[in-house]
């Protein structure tokens, strides 16, 4: 019996320098988008998928996580007694029981791979995920659930995948696909940020893995690939050449990569755009500052 992934690790160790100077002093993932913390849009993906363990491997200055996601006592008696009950049940959202997340230090900025491979004890011998706050889907269903359903059909190793044009190969691991089976492909190789004539297929591959234990073993090797860092492609693609299952999901949704500027604002307006309580009056301003551009040009 193919045994289920609960676990799932949060790489959240970086800098966010593109971000300065706002990530002087907040991590990158507690930037909001409309009201919610990015880390928080992980997490909440995460338990819809069926996760249960949450694994935050993290670096100096990021206390605000643990902060986060602990209780506040006083800020919740504050609500109760002025009968604000629906702030207080979104408070309640963002609290998570004693023992379900675990934080890990990342010493040094080795990559990606070396950021997961930091959680091997906790991850033992068991599936897990790897959920990149960066990456923001919005989907009907969550990336990672639909994920999880796949593979339990399948086993073996998974990653998210979307088409990207030739031009962008270079700022993603691309696939090289032996067999396309329509949401899944069946990968026969993986390269790492390859020039736009090297990249054998436009499947880029996102945020959100779900990965066999084997590749921590792999990842044991500490070799260093593309860039100077450690890959956890280059893990992934270990698996294929020993034989081992890896497959590209396509999701269902709308993926923002909340690690540029320009993908956080597209984010923001998206979402904004998505709420009940906000898209009339941001539409309508929306509408009113387009009118005033078409007007000046």
């Amino acid at each position: 019996m193919r045994r289920k992934v609960i676990k799932a690790v949060f790489p959240v160790a970086g800098l966010g320098t593109r971000f300065l100077p706002a990530t002087k002093a907040v991590p990158k993932e507690m930037m909001t988008l409309v009201d919610r913390p990015l880390i928080q849009y992980a997490i909440d993906e995460a338990r819809a998928a069926g996760i249960k363990e949450f694994i935050f491997v993290t670096s100096r200055g990021k206390s605000a996580l643990e902060d986060y996601f602990d209780t506040a006592p006083e800020l919740e008696a504050s609500l109760r007694r002025k009968g604000k009950d629906d702030l207080l049940q979104t408070l309640k959202q963002t609290n998570m029981e004693s023992g379900a997340i675990a934080y890990i230090r990342q010493h040094r900025a080795l990559g990606l791979g070396h950021a997961v491979w930091c959680a091997r004890r906790l991850i033992a011998d068991e599936p897990f995920a790897v959920i990149l706050p960066d990456d923001v889907i919005a989907g009907e269903k969550g990336c990672l659930q639909q994920m999880v359903e796949a593979y339990e059909e399948t086993g073996g190793c998974m990653v998210a995948a979307m088409e990207v044009p030739p031009s962008k190969a270079s700022a993603y691991g691309i696939l090289d696909v032996e067999q396309d089976l329509g949401h899944q492909v069946k990968v026969k190789g993986m390269i790492e940020k390859p020039n736009a004539d090297e990249a054998p297929s436009n499947l880029a591959v996102i945020g959100r893995y779900i990965l066999t234990p084997q590749v921590m073993r792999n990842l044991n090797k500490m070799r260093s690939g593309t860039g100077g860092e450690i890959q956890l492609t280059d893990a992934i693609a270990e698996e294929i050449q020993a034989g081992r299952d890896v497959y590209g999901y396509r999701f269902r949704g709308q993926r923002f990569d909340c690690g540029s500027k320009a993908g956080f604002l597209q984010a923001t307006v998206a979402f904004g755009l998505g709420r009940n309580d906000l898209r009339d009056e941001f539409s309508h301003y929306l509408d009113e500052l387009m009118a005033v551009r078409n007007a000046a040009q």
